[in-house]
């Protein structure tokens, strides 16, 4: 916890001198007392001595003024909002290496499945975009909340030839800049982020470098996800092709654009790539204001002790 004005906690000294001059004046008026009675007189009007339970009223309202201190001071905490303007564009690989085995049943299935719980997880504010790629880039959904068209665009992928991740990341980027200026509204931009899944290398386009660039300077990071493990192969025409993920280039990608980088050689693995991200990217953390539970306790603290000075010694203290 934090305060936003944290010298409001002056007043707590005003609060202590309080509880000594309570204490001083309890003390003066024992002194007092002894001073002036008659001791034989005193113990036949008042033969019982005060309850120390006179007392509590008193501290009770000494402490509501403590937590009303507190409350003043404007107490924060982390709170966890959703990000109701942030736009993501999701690019992903149907290169034939995503004909690949070595994830059951294939890498193009695993990554449907997880595509799809990602976009069923992520904060319903969000604008989602889905991009395919292989030897071109195509948009088939721009940045949108309706969650219905991007099940269908994952659930209707297809695979090609070739690999074109730069061209991918630059149409991704196209996508969000267009989407900003059509429903920008505001002089501030609503968050961005791409997130890139591929299981190869890039073969074709733009290199992933001059787009990961593009990105850095358009503010943008990138989330990359390589897809698959190393001892991964398909069959072209009749001839066993190796087609380990490109982990290095990926890795690239995030680093120059300031994102991050993660590797999935499994289906559940995958899963838990896209949740943490999902995550990420679907909510900000901030300060929020938690005064109020402060105020709240101090007033009622305070009313307590009032009430029970007025039963107690039928006097507010």
């Amino acid at each position: 916890m934090t305060f936003a004005d944290p010298g409001w906690f002056a007043l707590g000294a005003v609060v202590l001198a309080l509880i000594v001059g309570y204490v001083l004046a309890q003390h003066r008026a024992r002194k007092d007392t002894l001073k002036f009675a008659n001791l034989e007189l005193l113990e036949t009007v008042a033969p019982k001595r005060p309850s120390r339970w006179r007392h509590v009223p008193t501290a009770v309202v000494l402490v509501g003024l403590a937590l009303l201190t507190v409350a003043a001071a404007g107490p924060t905490a982390d709170a966890k909002v959703p990000r109701n303007r942030a736009v993501v564009m999701l690019a992903v690989d149907v290169s034939l290496s995503m004909e690949a085995t070595d994830v059951t049943p294939t890498r193009l299935a695993a990554a449907q499945e997880a595509a799809n719980q990602f976009v069923t997880d992520l904060t319903k504010g969000v604008n989602l975009g889905i991009i395919s790629f292989a030897g071109i880039p195509r948009v088939l959904v721009s940045p949108t909340t309706d969650r219905t068209v991007a099940h269908a665009a994952i659930d209707n992928l297809k695979l090609d030839q070739r690999t074109a991740t730069g061209e991918a990341l630059i149409t991704a980027l196209q996508s969000i800049e267009a989407f900003s200026k059509t429903f920008g509204g505001t002089d501030e931009a609503a968050p961005a982020r791409v997130v890139l899944m591929t299981d190869g290398k890039r073969t074709t386009g733009r290199t992933e470098e001059e787009a990961a660039q593009m990105a850095a300077k358009a503010k943008i990071p990138v989330s990359v996800i390589a897809f698959g493990t190393a001892t991964g192969s398909v069959d072209i025409e009749g001839q066993r092709i190796p087609v380990p993920p490109d982990e290095d280039g990926m890795r690239k990608i995030a680093e120059i654009s300031g994102g991050d980088f993660h590797t999935a050689a499994t289906a559940e693995e995958l899963k838990k790539v896209y949740a943490e991200l999902g995550e990420q990217i679907g909510y900000e953390v901030v300060q929020k204001d938690v005064s109020r539970p402060w105020l709240l306790a101090g007033l009622i603290a305070a009313m307590i002790g009032c009430a029970g000075a007025l039963v107690v010694g039928r006097r507010i203290p």
